[in-house]
């Protein structure tokens, strides 16, 4: 982060100060029924620093998430990192989102480009995408530190945000990948959350190119809670390598027949695999924290936590 720039939230704060943080995810859907969000936040307030809440995931028309994090603000105190998408909205509708949710307390902004709307549940839908995600971390740096839109008109008053961006360790050919977070850095992003990994050696590669650019990274891990999951994401998900050792363990803790030990030999194997991923990790300099994808599965964060 930029000497001298102001903090405006907790999760800036820690990761300024060095420590080692957990961010989680909540994922409103398709109601104006915001108690799911509240328990879930609620399962996550004392082990994450701040959670994620996604917006309209898999391009899917759900609850706007800017009104989902000030509600989880308000109602369980967790700190709400806002995802926005250039998907949805034009610069406009971007720039009046940003200032309505600085209104509303929200103080983390993750920019993000979105599923396609053929891939939702509104494919007829059409994208907008009037910014891409560089020009979306420019606009929020503009607001924050000029007082200007894009546009360079004035803004009155001062607006409190912070803004991350995403990447994934994933990607094939890295390069590429690099070259577009470096040019979201020299723009001013301040943090960096990015897709999930299970590859270690792929995650230290990555982090060392992150450390050359300076950008505090909070590395994203998907805990699986069944073997379903973890098939699923070994077959039907690009760019995410699964183990077969781990794909295998988990096949045989979901045939324990008593539900209960299904559910601890589950955890168990979630616990030993990222845990000692965690505590590896750990050793590279440029890792701030983990990004732990947690929807429906929000119990495994407090182990995650206490064992790494």
């Amino acid at each position: 982060m930029e000497m001298g720039r102001a903090i405006h939230s907790r999760l800036m704060k820690a990761i300024t100060e060095g420590r080692f943080v957990f961010t989680g995810e909540v994922e409103p859907l398709k109601t104006a029924n915001a108690e799911d969000i509240v328990r879930a936040a609620e399962a996550l307030r004392d082990w994450t620093v701040a959670c994620n809440v996604t917006d309209n995931p898999r391009a899917r028309a759900y609850m706007s998430s800017i009104a989902a994090a000030h509600i989880m603000q308000i109602r369980t105190g967790v700190e709400a990192v806002c995802q926005m998408t250039v998907r949805d909205r034009n610069r406009i509708a971007l720039q009046s989102d940003l200032l309505g949710a600085a209104a509303l307390g929200i103080r983390n902004v993750l920019t993000m480009s979105g599923d396609h709307t053929t891939l939702g549940d509104n494919p007829q839908a059409m994208p907008v995408y009037d910014i891409d995600t560089a020009q979306f971390v420019r606009m929020v740096r503009g607001i924050v530190d000029e007082g200007r839109d894009l546009a360079g008109n004035r803004i009155a008053g001062k607006v409190g945000l912070h803004v991350g961006i995403t990447g994934n360790p994933n990607a094939e050919p890295l390069e590429m990948e690099i070259m577009k977070i470096e040019k979201k850095v020299a723009l001013g992003a301040e943090f960096m959350q990015t897709q999930a990994t299970f590859d270690i050696e792929r995650a230290k590669g990555f982090l060392r190119e992150m450390g050359r650019l300076k950008i505090p990274v909070l590395l994203g891990i998907f805990p699986c809670k069944s073997y379903a999951t973890a098939e699923h994401l070994r077959r039907s998900v690009p760019g995410i390598t699964v183990p077969d050792e781990f794909v295998e363990q988990m096949k045989m803790a979901d045939a324990e027949p008593d539900r209960s030990r299904q559910r601890d030999r589950i955890d168990g194997v979630n616990i030993e695999f990222f845990s000692s991923m965690i505590r590896e990790l750990r050793k590279t300099e440029q890792l701030a924290g983990m990004h732990v994808m947690t929807i429906g599965y929000e119990r495994i964060v407090r182990s995650l936590s206490e064992n790494a």
